[in-house]
């Protein structure tokens, strides 16, 4: 077996998942930061319970293990109390995970201009009284430049970033988490599904889950699920959904489901912007990979 590769931020290491006792059934969350991962837990909550109240909050449900910011042996004992089918978030790209025939590995995909736009909006919102003992460089917990558009050139030139001063969110290393999935996308334990596809038809989407993890449900039982994963019913509920709820990490609950749209970046990117961020794209992602990821 290949030695795994390790991935680390100001709030996450992946070397934690090394031994972790999966049981037969797992699901393991990995999409990239700010595409998907707490709708995806949501859903999956949806099916595995059956039901669209928990009674807990849903950072406790589905814990991020590789989270430095929690205490590990704690959280591996609450994943070893639980009964149900267990699943799993982390941020870590599949050849950073151990990989086991009877645990399904699922990622989502975003377009990434949406994505870059949609963690500055988070990095606002997070509560200053949450960022990690030793406090974060400036140019990490905040904007790293006064436009956004330099912003967004910082965000899409700057290359792989795997250390403990930055979270990791560019467009290298987005690209590179969703193409681990890409290349294994056709091995039956691995399912990727797209937010584009999420917006479209949550529904369809919710009912493909179902068949990913088999789990037998009725038609009419999928579109009564799927309205309690509305992004609006989600931001309803944001105090008991909204990951990191338990650490107080966010300034607004409800801001952490701050719209859920896609295509903002057509005020940023002119059409000279364009041609340079799908030249970059090109430089990091063979052409489906890049076609699919910038789906509409």
């Amino acid at each position: 077996m290949a030695a795994l590769r390790r991935y680390q931020t100001v709030v996450s290491d992946s070397a934690l998942w090394e031994g972790f006792p999966f049981r037969s059934g797992d699901v393991v969350l990995s999409p990239p930061a700010k595409c998907g991962t707490t709708w995806m837990q949501m859903l999956c909550a949806l099916l595995i319970f059956d039901d669209t109240e928990f009674g807990r909050p849903l950072t406790e449900i589905s814990p991020w293990f590789d989270a430095t910011t929690y205490d590990t042996a704690a959280t591996l004992a609450m994943l070893e109390s639980q009964q149900h089918r267990r699943f799993i978030k982390t941020h870590t790209p599949l050849d950073g995970l151990p990989f086991h025939e009877d645990v399904t590995y699922i990622c989502v995909g975003r377009d990434p201009r949406d994505v870059m736009l949609s963690f500055e909006n988070a990095t606002a919102n997070i509560h200053p009284d949450a960022i990690p003992a030793g406090g974060l460089d400036p140019e990490v917990a905040q904007p790293p430049a006064p436009e956004p558009i330099d912003r967004f050139w910082l965000w899409a030139d700057s290359d792989l970033v795997n250390d403990t001063t930055s979270f990791g969110v560019t467009l290298a290393n987005l690209v590179n988490h969703v193409r681990t999935f890409w290349e294994r996308r056709d091995e039956p334990q691995v399912a990727l599904f797209h937010y584009a596809d999420l917006k479209a038809d949550l529904p369809g989407e919710l009912r493909r889950l179902a068949r990913v993890l088999s789990i037998e449900i009725s038609d009419e039982r999928i579109t009564e699920l799927a309205a309690a994963a509305t992004f609006d019913h989600m931001r309803g509920r944001a105090d008991e959904l909204a990951p990191g709820v338990d650490h107080k990490l966010w300034r607004s609950n409800e801001n952490f489901f701050r719209s859920g749209t896609s295509g903002q970046w057509r005020g940023l990117l002119d059409s000279a912007a364009l041609d340079r961020y799908h030249r970059r794209v090109a430089e990091l992602a063979p052409p489906d990979l890049a076609e699919w990821l910038h789906r509409p």
